[in-house]
């Protein structure tokens, strides 16, 4: 009997409360002939999709499937059943280990990713499961008095409040431009052969790390081709945030630093030390940083409380780090941020706010 098996899993907080869904179909996905879901704790959402797949692997060996086509909106997951992909994380290495185990067990099986609008019913399982763990525990604490109250908040000792909105800072790969250490922000050149595996790496370790619930990108070629990478891998499409473009540097666009100096002497010292400067026909640091609490005040409200990647340039970055930091104008000329570089911000319900990373590189 040949079926398909569609799986999902799902972290709210990666880690945090997790749990799995899965569903068995007959091959014209008209009969549902198996289902699977349940909450499983603490874990990461990477896990949960591990088990997912197990789950729905084990529910076609009980209907006696001899051939299965899986299923799912975990690009990881697949990449790593078919071998493309290595498996790195200790948690995962035993879970695959059984997922391939079961998986020899059926004459022929196939792993395929799908858009997760089309994992629909295993998604809808996976939440199920969580939001009945989650009403239990709702009802145990209701029961239990209420001396002492402590925060798993991580900015907690702060005293901010609610789930915060996480945003992964992600900056572009290499460009020619960067190589030749030029001012680059409107022009539009393409990632070279290192940037587009140092967009391929970034790609690697945020599907591994898993939790992202969007992807938005400056619209410029070099960072919306880094998140197309990513988000290839996270199984999500890219939302492009034109307020997330680089500061556009004008006549300087595409000169060294010495050359922009030796045009605009006087005007390019100030430059370095006033924001409220701009090049010439160019726009100053102070303009961008309005466009880009923009766009930071658009992510909040469309994706309060969940993680979202941001693939954008060295100015915005840095503007998003300085509204985390509530810091001043001159923590933009003290940040470094290297090319395919990861930083975290996160901004609270109640207007708080933190820092959690800045300028990592170890996965390149």
């Amino acid at each position: 009997m040949k079926v398909v098996v569609e799986a999902d899993g799902g972290s709210r907080g990666n880690p945090g409360p997790a749990g799995y869904g899965a569903v068995v179909w007959s091959t014209d996905r008209e009969q549902v002939l198996s289902e699977r879901k349940q909450a499983i704790g603490i874990a990461t959402n990477n896990v949960a999709e591990y088990r997912g797949l197990i789950a729905g692997l084990e529910a076609a060996a009980d209907i006696g499937a001899s051939e299965v086509e899986v299923s799912m909106d975990s690009k990881l997951v697949v990449e790593q059943m078919v071998g493309r992909w290595r498996v790195k994380h200790p948690d995962m290495i035993p879970l695959h280990q059984r997922a391939r185990e079961l998986a020899g067990e059926f004459d022929r099986i196939s792993f395929a990713w799908i858009p997760r609008e089309r994992n629909s019913h295993a998604d809808r399982l996976a939440n199920e499961a969580m939001d009945a763990a989650a009403a239990q525990e709702a009802e145990k604490s209701a029961e239990e008095p209420k001396s002492v109250v402590t925060s798993n908040s991580p900015a907690g000792w702060t005293g901010a409040r609610g789930a915060p909105t996480r945003m992964l800072l992600l900056r572009h790969g290499q460009t020619e431009l960067s190589v030749q250490r030029r001012y680059s922000g409107r022009g539009n050149p393409p990632l070279t052969e290192l940037g587009r595996s140092q967009a391929h790496a970034a790609a690697r370790y945020l599907a591994e790390r898993g939790g992202i619930a969007a992807v938005v990108s400056s619209p410029l070629q070099r960072a919306h081709d880094t998140a197309t990478a990513a988000a290839k891998g996270l199984g999500l499409d890219v939302t492009i945030d034109a307020d997330l473009i680089e500061t556009d540097f004008g006549a300087w666009e595409g000169l060294t630093f010495a050359e922009a100096a030796e045009r605009d002497p006087e005007l390019h010292t100030r430059w370095l030390r006033d924001t409220s400067l701009a090049p010439p026909d160019g726009e100053s640091f102070d303009t961008v940083a309005q466009r880009v609490r923009r766009a930071r005040n658009r992510i909040i409200a469309e994706y309060g409380g969940a993680s979202v990647l941001v693939v954008s340039h060295v100015t915005p970055i840095k503007t998003v780090l300085r509204l985390a930091l509530d810091a001043g104008e001159s923590i933009l000329y003290r940040l470094h941020l290297d090319l395919a570089s990861l930083s975290i911000a996160e901004f609270y319900p109640d207007g708080a706010s933190s820092v959690r990373l800045v300028n990592q590189t170890a996965y390149l």
